[in-house]
């Protein structure tokens, strides 16, 4: 470790629920903007969960049926990004820091450095991990471990998964795998995107202790600050639990987004680019169909802070078809936002596109 490096409490919370575990996540993001807590690592497990992105369409992206019918908790994180699948075979890993600790600015930088520290980590273990962006850690081009995260004012969080010893073949049966996902990368089956430390160790995977060790030792050398294993406090837990009953827990907040019936005033559009996926749902008002009545953004994308989104949706109502595009800029122009691989060019895009299908709403509607 770094011993003249910022000081980080590392925590575990052990195994958990889905739910109990996202709502602890936005515990340690309230209680460090508070100054509660330091600086913290934290260590976290699921018992088996389907876990959607904060942006993204329940329905989409996860077969809802099958998770019930196997009892896989359907949860919806605080951060961006796409379906997970997390059960006993898996760790996640977070950080939840000061900007000014490190003076990381940029979510693009954020990603390099905590991606590259953690590869650090994973090779002391003998696993031969580099970082790919845009928020992958791989061996060999398959991914080991994916992450995300977000700018919450002053405070950074950051987190990732790393896949240990589990069955692919779970995750895929419970998540809706776009085929663009595995075309662009000419695979023929998801399954082989990705790799687990079983796989590259064998026999010689090491317990949990010595891989937290190992990540904790990797933080520390390539972010240059001095974890220290502390304790979790009462205070933590506590608003984690109230958390999780008024909102996270809740069946309200995992379906806060969903697909928007179909019918003659809505136009959609979708887009996929390396920095992701950004869909876009208006619905049309007026004689003509020239108003925009409500949008709703969804993507596996990352922007922070993530309220930027529901800031845009809301500015876009009302807004004539003809100026869409030009009150998309304007709202990216007057509103810092800071994207991982995307731009304010990509919504605009996106917008512009789903309201060129406006033609045959209007002709619906007469």
């Amino acid at each position: 470790m770094t011993a003249s490096g910022k000081p980080f409490r590392v925590i575990s919370t052990g195994l958990r629920g889905g739910r109990a575990n996202i709502a602890f996540d936005q515990a340690l993001l309230e209680a460090r903007r508070e100054g509660k807590i330091p600086d913290t690592i934290r260590f976290l497990r699921f018992r088996p969960s389907a876990l959607i992105g904060i942006h993204q369409f329940l329905s989409h992206e996860l077969k809802l049926d099958y998770c019930k019918a196997q009892g896989i908790e359907i949860v919806r994180r605080i951060t961006g990004g796409g379906g997970l699948y997390f059960d006993e075979g898996q760790i996640g890993w977070e950080l939840v820091f000061d900007r000014a600790t490190l003076g990381l600015t940029d979510l693009a930088e954020v990603t390099r450095r905590i991606c590259e520290a953690a590869a650090t980590g994973l090779q002391k273990l003998g696993v031969p991990a580099r970082y790919r962006p845009r928020n992958d850690i791989e061996v060999d081009g398959r991914k080991i471990s994916g992450t995300g995260g977000f700018f919450d004012g002053n405070i950074i969080f950051y987190q990732g998964t790393l896949l240990i010893d589990f069955d692919p073949a779970k995750m895929f049966a419970c998540l809706n795998v776009p085929a663009e996902k595995l075309a662009k990368r000419a695979i023929d089956s998801a399954a082989q995107r990705i790799i687990t430390m079983r796989e590259v160790l064998g026999d010689a995977l090491p317990d949990l202790d010595v891989i937290y060790a190992g990540l904790v030792a990797g933080f520390a050398e390539g972010l240059g600050i001095a974890p220290q294993w502390g304790p979790i406090t009462a205070y933590e837990e506590a608003l984690a639990e109230r958390v999780f009953r008024e909102e996270i827990g809740t069946d309200a907040y995992v379906t806060m987004l969903d697909a928007p019936p179909a019918d003659d005033a809505l136009v959609s559009a979708s887009l996929t680019s390396g920095g992701g996926t950004v869909r876009a749902d208006i619905r049309l008002e007026g004689p003509q169909r020239e108003l925009i009545r409500e949008v709703l953004i969804t993507g596996d994308f990352f922007i922070t802070p993530p309220r930027v989104v529901f800031d845009l949706e809301a500015s876009l109502r009302g807004v004539n078809v003809a100026q869409a595009g030009e009150a998309v800029e304007s709202f990216f122009a007057g509103r810092p936002a800071d994207f991982l691989s995307l731009s304010g060019g990509d919504f605009r895009r996106v917008i512009e596109l789903a309201l060129s299908h406006r033609r045959k709403a209007a002709a619906a509607a007469h």
